[in-house]
């Protein structure tokens, strides 16, 4: 249920995408609708956005006549939140230790940023702690089976894929006793693995916590890549397995 994470590696990498995270967060914004759609309280509360990144939802809370205070690891993330004026506060932190008092909000929301942790139980602990009596703490995450598509095509090369491995289902309902936990998996379609590529890369997700692969890609490895990629009449397929978590706090 643990893992070793490299923050400043994650942060740093998170950071380069930081002006064109929005160009790429399809995932992110059909994630995160849905894990509004669980939320018991959408207006005149404080809310903090565990995983900010550019601040697209800060300003959807926000924009509901919510206060909200924005926090996330990158600080790149934090000055294009800021930018785009999309909270109230802005906060640098780690959200497996909220820079924040007991009981200091009505909402906590993290969107798509938890797999990042190294301790998923210190994670929703830590959100369930800054979350007063009669708040609700939300939550997504991705789960084992991500961007299979990605892994099938890497084994077809005979190289090792740079893809994190995320808990399984099991791992999480463990680490999340008593909360209600909704699974939904989406598929995004590209019309070429360079673009399918580059979408990963555009949200800051190419930080391996195992480091890189040994082996060398070359244009030879790009173009077979091309060819066994799964894909149907559509285009070339990037499927996500997603968990949303929601608690009332007591």
């Amino acid at each position: 249920m643990t893992q070793t994470v490299n923050k400043t590696a994650v942060a740093r990498a998170f950071g380069r995408a930081a002006q064109s995270y929005n160009q790429h967060a399809e995932l992110q914004r059909l994630c995160g609708e849905a894990l509004f759609s669980l939320a018991r309280y959408t207006q005149r509360r404080h809310v903090l956005d565990a995983g900010c990144g550019p601040g697209w939802f800060s300003k959807r809370w926000r924009s509901e006549g919510n206060r909200v205070t924005a926090l996330d690891l990158s600080t790149e993330m934090l000055k294009e939140a800021r930018l785009r004026e999309t909270a109230d506060e802005y906060r640098q932190g780690d959200i497996e230790a909220l820079p924040f008092a007991d009981a200091a909000f009505d909402v906590c929301w993290s969107n798509l940023a938890v797999q990042w942790c190294s301790d998923l139980r210190l994670a929703l602990a830590e959100m369930r702690r800054v979350t007063r009596p009669g708040g609700q703490v939300l939550f997504s995450t991705l789960t084992a089976g991500t961007l299979n598509e990605l892994n099938q095509a890497w084994r077809g090369l005979d190289l090792p894929a740079p893809v994190n491995r995320f808990l399984d289902v099991a791992e999480i309902q463990q680490a999340a006793q008593g909360w209600r936990l909704v699974p939904q998996t989406l598929t995004l379609v590209f019309p070429d693995v360079l673009s399918a590529l580059r979408s990963l890369k555009g949200i800051g997700a190419t930080h391996l916590h195992q480091g890189r692969g040994d082996g060398m890609f070359s244009r030879q490895h790009f173009n077979q890549l091309a060819q066994i990629w799964p894909r149907d009449e559509r285009g070339f397929l990037l499927s996500y397995h997603l968990l949303y978590g929601a608690i009332d706090c007591e």
